[in-house]
């Protein structure tokens, strides 16, 4: 099963991409077939239920798939996750009664949380593909299951202009493809469910809680305008800003689908301690992040905005500036998440948290002043200036972790 390198980084970018566009999709079907108002409540609480989806996978596939622990095995990675998953559900619902919104926006909320959640389970058998070279059978299942899930969601939104309904058939669509597609690879590890041991969960949730907590603030970070909004604006800026700010989102999946394949390349060198390898591999990634950036860029200026307004059918110029603000924070967002694998790898975690606890209080702050006083650039603005804080922040803290490593 060795030697997929190639194989794992086709299918994994392809699948992390059609995943991460399927949201685009869901975003378009929505604007068009419901209204501006409606699909600024679907994207609020997709976005939300992306935040609450990192309670459900806690420290993550790549805490999984790194884990240097082998008393501590892929069955208590499940149990736990099952625990953390449920966990997403009653926080879904405690916010939702917080923040007092009507039932039709409860309910859209809660569904959707729940379908992340069951992604979130699945995501336990994705790290063991990976742990067996095998991440190619992960970016399939993921191409698979977006294509579905677009096309279900289409069909039943066409049929009914219901967006409870569409949303439902998101969790059907995703199981069904889990029992015809995952679950039959699953099977070929003769992997067997051990006796619950609640030591070794206490000890994924206790070692693991930096990096579900930076994590958490990561997504938090993404999200922070849009809670603004929320908090400031009407569900129309909310659809707008969804818009302007979906194209970063190929720019945060190329970080993730450019590092993934090479997590094990990462430890190995680590392990056998060859800190110059493990410096060029962050390093030669962080550059072809910046090429596809300024590639992307240039495209987006020239392109970005007339492509929006044809795909989502909404007028969008005086918006520009507020794209290209978000997309150059994308790529500093980006740089930080090639980074913080690395830091992952050796598992510098509370450091990170630190840095994102830093980073949430000025974003949470300086979100709600450019929001209530310049609206959809406010949000593209402190959304920018977060991502360079955050940038900055993590290339000083690398640097000395690094000569750190480097002095034994």
């Amino acid at each position: 099963m060795k030697g997929n390198l190639k194989k794992n980084f086709i299918w994994n970018s392809i699948g992390a991409t059609i995943n991460a566009a399927s949201s685009l999709f869901f975003l378009i079907i929505v604007t068009r077939i419901n209204g501006v108002d409606n699909a600024g409540i679907f994207t609020f609480a997709f976005s939300t239920a992306c935040l609450l989806y990192i309670v459900g996978t806690y420290s993550g596939r790549t805490y999984q798939v790194t884990e240097p622990n082998k008393e501590i095995t892929d069955s208590d990675y499940f149990y736990t996750r099952i625990f953390t998953s449920l966990m997403m559900i009653i926080f879904a619902i405690i916010f939702s009664i917080i923040k007092g919104y009507q039932i039709d926006k409860t309910v859209i909320i809660v569904t959707l949380v729940v379908y992340k959640s069951i992604e979130s389970m699945f995501d336990v058998i994705y790290g063991l593909f990976q742990k067996n070279d095998e991440l190619y059978k992960v970016g399939i299942s993921l191409f698979v299951k977006a294509i579905v899930q677009v096309l279900s969601f289409i069909i039943i939104n066409v049929i009914t202009h219901d967006l409870l309904l569409s949303s439902l058939g998101l969790i059907i669509s995703n199981l069904v493809i889990f029992i015809i597609y995952d679950l039959r690879n699953f099977k070929k590890y003769n992997f067997k469910f051990k006796k619950i041991n609640y030591s070794h969960i206490k000890h994924i949730l206790i070692f693991g809680f930096w990096t579900f907590l930076f994590t958490f603030l990561t997504q938090y970070l993404l999200s922070a305008p849009k809670y603004a909004i929320d908090n400031l604006l009407s569900d129309e800026i909310q659809t707008i800003y969804g818009i302007i700010s979906m194209p970063a989102t190929i720019m945060v999946l190329s970080s993730q689908f450019l590092s993934q394949p090479f997590l094990s390349s990462m430890s190995s060198s680590i392990k056998e301690k060859k800190y110059d390898i493990f410096n060029s591999i962050i390093i030669k990634l962080i550059i072809a992040l910046f090429i596809i950036g300024a590639l992307f860029s240039l495209v987006a200026y020239i392109i970005g905005i007339p492509f929006l307004e044809l795909i989502y059918s909404v007028k969008l110029e005086p918006y520009l500036w507020s794209l290209m603000l978000v997309i150059f924070g994308a790529i500093f967002f980006g740089v930080t998440s090639i980074i913080s694998c690395g830091l992952i790898t050796v598992r510098k975690t509370m450091g990170q948290s630190i840095i994102f606890i830093i980073v949430s209080i000025f974003a949470f702050l300086i979100s709600n002043y450019f929001v209530k006083y310049d609206g959809v650039f406010g949000a593209s603005l402190s959304y920018f200036l977060s991502m360079l804080l955050l940038m900055i922040l993590y290339y000083i803290f690398y640097f000395f972790e690094y000569k750190k490593l480097k002095r034994g």
